[in-house]
């Protein structure tokens, strides 16, 4: 291989610079950005194709460095290609407000794909990325002209691959043929707490095969040459996705803790001094040679070269197909249809119709006005009524496919979706239960951190599920949810709300929704003007009933509830608001005088009704007021049954009025 030995000098000097910061902040794992060294200098050095000088290129290979905690090794090479991450970042890891945290997140770091530190995350969002990439190429990419070719590599180790995240998304990716994947496992025989044998006895690179990958195992992870020979096999495999197993030294460079547990933390930075001078290099912390920088140099401006041919070959393909182009820029800009809630059908005003029934039509109306909208089920389309018609499906023989058919993956769908949302083209989504929600909360949790534009439908919302029981019946779910920061809960109340529900998410571009929709049927409230329905959801609250004469009382209500805090009223009195929540997070981003006009604060006789645990209610009702919520888990019988067993009905809404003496 030519440059071996300059980039031989580059592994070395990246491994300094692991050692210098993670010395200097007591804190950081030192094992994988010493054990992974030669990985990093052919990776950077030689295979990626990349643009440094902008890291957001449409057709540069996604590198994602799923072992999180290994940071170091990331801030390390993107500093040494050239990316804009000067060396005061790199001595500022883990300090407050630099571009070096402590683990890698999405919009702080140049050439940082992707928020990676839960593990096994990485490898699902490679392959989200992975996905996106072939449907790109499918939608976009022309016979005269290829924009979209790259690849996309992921670096993970056994912590990842134990986790069961990586297994499902991986056995996804290979019954879906994604040759433009590339795993590589850094295979390093340990663990955190001790050697990997301790706790695992498989073989992981049969079990990648026996995903459909085809895998190759390096013996001597340290060899920059085999390597290399095997991630150009792999850019050259067109019929599957590729794992390659390196075998590696973990902490390789500090011999007092290299290839032991030891070595996966800080523990081996107090040998600094001592590993510097083994490693052939001065005194001087934080040392890069004249050598690394020219070569890397030279190899920025050479990648440079490379990404102007394809600047030349895209802006042929735009002048072409200006159609298309304009589709592409939609796309990446995120825009929305500023008419979109026109776009949606309105429904019939004696409509009786489940809000995941309901869902159905409505996301098949948005699908015309946004092309790029892909949705994705659990093995639940059935159920969650979600497929978009006449797209077809994703599968390894049709990229253009919109529907995306996860297979009972939950928790793969949640970190697919998110590389989806990652890669910045298309507006996914995913569905299933509500109380699987929590197979996939950790995802989610990152989606709502980085602020992703996608959104999940969450079906079958209350023990109105009936029959199949409490363990099918969330009670706590979507407080459990709400209490995400920045993912907005939409649980709407007939088809019309549904419609301001999809709309909202469609339209929020700066964080995830969740849509929670019922199995049972729900009438259309059209007691309520169908826009005040739609746009109400678009604020989160809306009142639903208006009070005659002074206001004595306000009743909440969420979801299929709101019908009955309705029909509560007209048993109450004139003087009785309703008010509908749809979403919590979208009414308390209001402005002061909107929320005023909807829940005064003269009026503090209050009561929320939903079917669920009540004490989030609290904010809007306070401790004096009622909350006619289910505290417990449900139990198996017909959803009518449960509901009014467990106190959703309007007798016993207009009963715990009265007895709180809330009468109007």
């Amino acid at each position: 291989m030519q440059n071996q030995e300059i980039l031989q000098q580059a592994a070395d000097q990246a491994r300094g610079l692991a050692i210098d910061a993670i010395h200097a902040c007591s804190s950081g794992h030192l094992g994988l950005p010493l054990g992974a060294a030669e990985v990093g200098a052919v990776l950077f050095g030689k295979d990626l194709k990349v643009d440094p000088s902008d890291d957001q290129w449409l057709n540069r290979d996604r590198f994602i460095l799923s072992a999180g905690h290994g940071s170091m090794f990331l801030y390390g090479w993107l500093h040494l290609a050239g990316y804009d991450l000067p060396l005061e970042e790199v001595k500022n890891f883990r300090k407050l407000h630099s571009k070096t945290p402590g683990h890698p997140e999405y919009g702080e770091t140049p050439g940082v794909e992707c928020t990676t530190g839960p593990l096994g995350q990485g490898v699902g969002n490679a392959v989200g990325m992975a996905i996106a990439s072939k449907m790109a190429a499918a939608h976009f990419n022309t016979s005269e002209h290829e924009i979209f070719n790259h690849q996309v590599f992921a670096l993970a180790g056994d912590g990842c691959l134990q986790e069961g995240v990586a297994a499902e998304a991986a056995s996804l990716a290979g019954h879906l043929a994604l040759d433009n994947l590339t795993i590589l496992y850094d295979s390093n025989d340990v663990t955190l707490d001790a050697m990997a044998d301790a706790s695992q006895s498989e073989s992981v690179i049969d079990r990648f095969a026996s995903y459909g990958f085809a895998v190759e195992r390096i013996e001597d992870g340290h060899d920059m040459a085999a390597i290399s020979a095997a991630l150009e096999r792999a850019r050259a495999n067109t019929e599957k996705p590729t794992f390659i197993e390196i075998k590696t030294t973990i902490a390789k460079g500090i011999p007092e803790v290299a290839g032991t547990s030891a070595g996966h933390g800080e523990g081996g930075a107090k040998f600094a001094g001592a590993a510097r001078q083994g490693l052939g290099l001065p005194e001087e912390t934080f040392y890069v040679s004249a050598e690394v920088r020219t070569f890397f140099a030279d190899r920025k401006a050479q990648l440079g070269e490379a990404r102007q041919q394809w600047d030349a070959t895209y802006a042929a393909w735009r002048s072409a197909n200006p159609e298309k182009a304009a589709l592409l820029d939609s796309g990446i800009s995120r825009d929305v249809p500023a008419d979109l809630l026109n776009s949606v059908q309105e429904f019939a005003a004696d409509a009786n119709v489940a809000t995941r029934a309901a869902g159905s039509q409505i996301i098949n109306d948005l699908a015309k006005a946004m092309p790029l909208l892909i949705s994705g089920s659990a093995d639940l389309h059935g159920s969650t009524k979600n497929y978009i018609k006449e797209v077809g499906d994703f599968t390894k023989n049709n990229h253009s496919g919109r529907n995306l058919l996860f297979g009972i993956r939950e928790h793969a769908m949640g970190a697919i979706v998110n590389g989806i949302a990652y890669y910045g083209i298309f507006r996914p989504s995913g569905a299933t239960f509500a109380v699987f929600a929590d197979y996939m909360r950790p995802s989610v949790r990152l989606s709502a951190l980085m602020g992703l534009p996608i959104f999940h439908i969450w079906t079958h919302d209350s023990v109105a599920v009936g029959e199949d029981g409490p363990t099918h019946q969330p009670v706590e779910t979507i407080s459990g949810l709400r209490v995400i920061p920045n993912l907005d809960v939409i649980r709407p109340a007939d088809p019309e709300e549904t419609a301001g529900a999809y709309v909202a998410a469609l339209q929020r571009i700066d964080g995830p929704t969740g849509l929670i929709l019922t199995r049972q049927n729900v009438p259309n409230l059209s007691s309520i003007p169908v826009q005040t329905r739609r746009e109400g959801v678009l604020k989160g609250g809306y009142i639903a009933r208006q009070e005659q004469g002074e206001l004595e009382l306000i009743i909440l209500a969420s979801g299929s509830e709101l019908n009955l805090a309705l029909q509560a009223a007209e048993k109450l009195g004139p003087a009785v608001r309703v008010v509908s929540v749809p979403c919590m997070e979208r009414f308390d981003r209001q402005d002061d005088s909107y929320r005023e006009s909807v829940l005064p604060r003269s009026c503090r006789n209050r009561m929320a009704v939903e079917a669920g645990v009540s004490d989030l209610w609290r904010k809007y009702v306070g401790l004096d007021g009622v909350v006619v919520g289910i505290d417990r888990f449900g139990m198996s019988a017909p959803g009518d049954t449960v509901l009014e067993e467990l106190g959703m009905s309007v007798d016993n809404v207009v009963k715990q009025a009265a007895l709180a003496g809330l009468s109007a």
